[in-house]
């Protein structure tokens, strides 16, 4: 056991080390002070010479008056070129107080808002609202969604479970659909985005943002609140399922881009996965820009291609493809587009006459003028389409739809007539009293079975159409 005098031993020299320790720290903490104190004191003497050689320098000539001016360091610019992340809710609303004075005898028309809307009827109606919200995950990535309701202005039901004509719930309130709903990769390589998910199609409109055209007909013809495009209007996809890339051939100026996308040819439709035509074949869209003169001048061709499922083996291997080509002058107090297109539908009909299985061919020719009466306050704009569903079509014979695309009927033309003005009295708020005007005229000859003569819908509107959030 030991004794206690060893346990003092051991005691006193761990004071004695610890002391010594103490010293030296405490010593070196003193010259450090030491040190700092000159330093900042010879500092202060530095900055009061030139404090004073500064005032001294500013005297006035007549020694009367000393000035001493002290200078504001300039804040730090904020880089132009920096990332700011967008965290937008955003979304617009378009509608009417129409009053239909004149509807047509047969009815014709199935891809019109005003189809089966009696003659006198008056309402107020909404025809499109919209809820987007934009989200920057980081600064290659950008994620959008978008909600619609596009109601029409005659919604049937079917029973108790099916709606037709609208984007409406069974019990005829009005109802949203997620219609994008994407993520963009921007520049993959430089000036090209890839797009992947629900989004617009190249076929006249597109998700804003990255490397995407801002030229195409329906941001151009820019009053889609008063009507569609041509292309859509009969039904071209405005949004699919898919994947895209949307590039700049010169990513400085931006004046020569291209969009390659392929989708599942369903837009929002959740239709079955034993559907051939949503599982087994796609779609493939394809669209050159270019802006031209100082950006004045647009220029766009497209093109798409669908094969689709042979309806039975007497009709064969089905297929649908458009050309079209948009052409614009774009100028803030006189604007002129153009926009041509071509759609082949492979054994689209049955001629019963011939009993053969035959192509069908739709042409339209949309031309629009738009300018400025008061700027910034009042503009006017006026459109003509002329449509034929089907150059190949002999009025001897008769036909039988093979194709399901949009609302095809190959025994009706059609000419429509919008004009009117647009008043804006605040920035995206806009009230426009337009005319919109439909004639139809069938192909086949008079005493025909189902033969209706030439007839029309005239309507007549006070639009509204407001955004917020961008």
């Amino acid at each position: 056991m030991l004794r206690p005098h060893f346990w003092i031993k051991i005691y006193l020299t761990l004071v004695s080390i610890m002391k010594k320790m103490f010293t030296k720290v405490f010593s070196a903490v003193l010259v450090s002070a030491t040190v700092l104190a000159v330093t900042a004191k010879a500092q202060q003497t530095v900055l009061a010479s030139a404090t004073t050689l500064n005032t001294k320098s500013e005297v006035k000539a007549d020694s009367t008056v000393t000035t001493t001016t002290t200078t504001a360091k300039p804040a730090a610019k904020a880089d132009p070129a920096a990332w700011v992340p967008v965290r937008r809710l955003w979304g617009y609303a378009f509608g009417d107080l129409y009053f239909n004075q004149h509807q047509d005898a047969g009815n014709r028309g199935a891809e019109t808002m005003y189809n089966g809307v009696p003659a006198n009827r008056n309402a107020f109606q909404f025809r499109r609202i919209y809820l987007g919200y934009d989200y920057d995950i980081n600064e290659k990535f950008t994620a959008t969604v978008l909600l619609a309701s596009e109601p029409n202005a005659n919604t049937g039901v079917n029973g108790t479970t099916s709606i037709q004509n609208g984007d409406n719930l069974v019990d005829g309130k009005m109802g949203f659909f997620i219609k994008n709903f994407n993520l963009r990769y921007k520049n993959i390589w430089t000036g090209t985005d890839i797009v992947v998910g629900e989004m617009s199609t190249p076929g006249f409109a597109l998700n804003d943002g990255g490397n995407a055209p801002n030229s195409l007909s329906e941001a151009t013809w820019g009053n889609r609140f008063i009507e569609k495009t041509i292309t859509d209007f009969h039904k071209n996809n405005s949004y699919d399922v898919g994947a895209s890339l949307q590039g700049t051939f010169d990513p400085n100026t931006k004046n020569y881009g291209y969009v390659l996308m392929v989708g599942n040819n369903s837009t929002a439709s959740l239709l079955s996965a034993a559907n051939a035509n949503t599982g087994f074949y796609k779609i493939f869209y394809g669209d050159l820009w270019a802006k031209f003169l100082d950006k004045h001048l647009y220029v766009d061709i497209y093109g798409d291609y669908a094969p689709t499922a042979p309806g039975t083996i007497t009709i064969g291997q089905q297929n649908h493809s458009m050309q079209k080509i948009f052409a614009a002058y774009v100028d803030p107090k006189f604007s002129v587009g153009v926009e041509a297109y071509m759609q082949q539908f492979k054994n689209g009909v049955n001629n019963t006459t011939t009993k053969a299985v035959e192509d069908s061919r739709a042409t339209g020719l949309s031309v629009w003028v738009k300018g400025a009466i008061i700027k910034d306050k009042m503009s006017f704009f006026a459109r003509r389409d002329g449509y034929n569903p089907d150059t190949k079509y002999v009025d001897a014979d008769a036909y039988t739809v093979n194709t399901n695309y949009g609302s095809y009927n190959p025994t009706v033309k059609e000419t429509f007539y919008t004009g009117g003005l647009d008043f804006t009295p605040a920035p995206k708020i806009h009230f426009s009293p337009n005319v919109w005007f439909i004639q139809y005229k069938d192909q086949r000859p008079v005493g025909t079975t189902g033969y209706v003569g030439d007839g029309h819908n005239l309507v007549y509107r006070a639009t509204f159409y407001y955004t917020f959030g961008k």
